[in-house]
């Protein structure tokens, strides 16, 4: 570690026209033999919340064995090469999304009380009703210092009035995993170029910002001098580490900006946002990357990102599924309709692994961004066919700056409550709760380090 008498403030930008880029963590802003509240010796804690819709085949996710001594289903095979990282839990329920009387709704049920343990109130008008989410109590916190407390990712447009699928439910309860408060849920964003720009912008208008820059400028080029300035007070590996942090800034820019050029090309499609790839893989990656920057400047500790929405019908020919994802989730226990949701439950965990392997690849203290980071990959719903919520899909994965020991499969009593669970993640970034919904106390052995 290279160590200086002056360090480098922990929240330090640099700014240019139309450009506020933070950096990474750097040795040289650990003072010399001292520990801050985040150092490398004390990394941040950081928290991202995964959502998969529609359900899972169950018996194609679970692993088998238990503890240590488990093997990795179909379904998560995948996962291999980030076993030791990875705990798979199962058992779990979350009852607070059955009906309790309320008749129909399981899908906005799943995706509203995943993160909170609350049944939703039932109604198609604006008086909705569920509860804080964990990302939201946890980002209370560990946003105190971060430019963003939180930021809600996701993959399909929202449908932000009326009912959704006959529920009676407001289709508000299905766009999004994250309620800052009972009454106010938190609206997603899918446009990678909106993401890159809350992120490094300084909240000019993109059309003010494209007329500052020539078309082929990087938002970098206008921080040259100031990075060359930086670079001088720095020791070789941090050159080494800001030299790679704005090269993947560079190459996420370059990207979005050639998704924007090929889409303004196709002028039948107006309603499509400019900035979304048409390609689902190239979409997600591009979100998980700029996740992976968002931790990595530490702009935010707290993330959720939703795969897609309950309901969704998005096709998957490139895996061989052209059937809808919900259609085909109805199986009513055919065997080919059953293979194909399994094949798309895979396919999500595949590229799944590829915001871990950006994760692992990045430098962060004295580890990795997926050495200090805790990852929950689930859903609100079990099975598809019959709208159960037991027992639920869910994976953890990551280290959580040693709070989590991974190459675990723990299974748990049936009907454990999610919110259990909840409350052991919490706890694992320091903000503890005594009780969350129908929670019962903290997982036991997920605890163990």
């Amino acid at each position: 570690m290279f160590i200086t008498r002056t360090a480098l403030p922990r929240r330090i930008f640099l700014r240019g026209m139309g450009a506020a880029v933070a950096l990474p963590l750097l040795d040289a802003m650990v003072p010399a033999l001292s520990a801050t509240a985040t150092t490398a010796a004390n990394p941040a804690r950081r928290l991202g919340f995964i959502y998969l819709p529609n359900g899972a085949i169950i018996d194609s996710w679970t692993p088998t064995g238990e503890g240590k001594q488990f093997e990795l289903s179909p379904t998560l095979r995948s996962l291999e090469r980030f076993r030791d990282q990875v705990v798979i839990v199962s058992g779990l329920a979350n009852k607070p999304a059955d009906a309790l009387g309320d008749g129909g709704g399981d899908h906005p049920r799943a995706t509203s009380s995943w993160l909170n343990a609350t049944h939703p109130k039932k109604t198609e008008g604006a008086d909705i009703r569920a509860g804080t989410t964990i990302d939201q109590i946890a980002a209370a916190e560990l946003g105190r210092n971060t430019p963003l407390p939180s930021l809600e990712l996701g993959l399909e447009p929202a449908d932000l009035v009326g009912q959704c699928g006959g529920s009676g439910y407001s289709c508000v309860y299905m766009d999004t995993v994250s309620w800052r408060t009972p009454t106010q849920p938190l609206p997603r964003e899918i446009n990678p170029r909106i993401v890159f720009e809350r992120l490094f912008g300084d909240g000019r208008t993109r059309e003010e910002r494209l007329a500052q820059f020539p078309e082929e400028r990087s938002l970098l080029d206008a921080l040259t001098r100031d990075v060359k300035r930086l670079q001088k007070r720095l020791g070789v590996g941090d050159r080494t580490r800001v030299d790679e942090y704005f090269e993947a800034i560079r190459e996420i820019e370059q990207r979005i900006e050639k998704t924007e050029r090929t889409a303004e090309l196709h002028l039948d499609l107006p309603e499509r946002p400019i900035g979304v790839p048409d390609s689902f893989e190239e979409h997600c990656r591009l979100m998980w990357d700029l996740q992976v920057l968002a931790f990595q400047a530490d702009i935010t500790r707290v993330i959720s990102f939703m795969m897609a929405r309950e309901f969704s019908g998005r096709t998957y020919p490139n895996i061989g599924v052209t059937d809808p994802h919900h259609a085909i989730s109805h199986h009513q226990d055919d065997p080919d309709k059953i293979a194909k949701v399994a094949r798309i439950n895979a396919y999500h965990v595949q590229t799944f692994t590829y915001f871990l392997e950006r994760l692992m690849a990045t430098p962060d203290g004295d580890g990795s961004l997926l050495d200090h980071t805790i990852l929950l990959y689930g859903g609100g719903l079990s099975d598809g066919n019959q709208h159960t919520h037991s027992p639920l899909p869910v994976l953890l994965a990551g280290g959580g700056a040693g709070q989590l020991k991974g190459g675990r499969h723990l299974r748990y009593p049936k009907d454990t409550p999610m919110a259990n669970l909840l409350l052991s993640l919490l706890d694992k970034v320091g903000v503890p709760m005594d009780k969350l919904g129908d929670s019962t106390g903290p997982l036991d052995r997920l605890s163990e380090v």
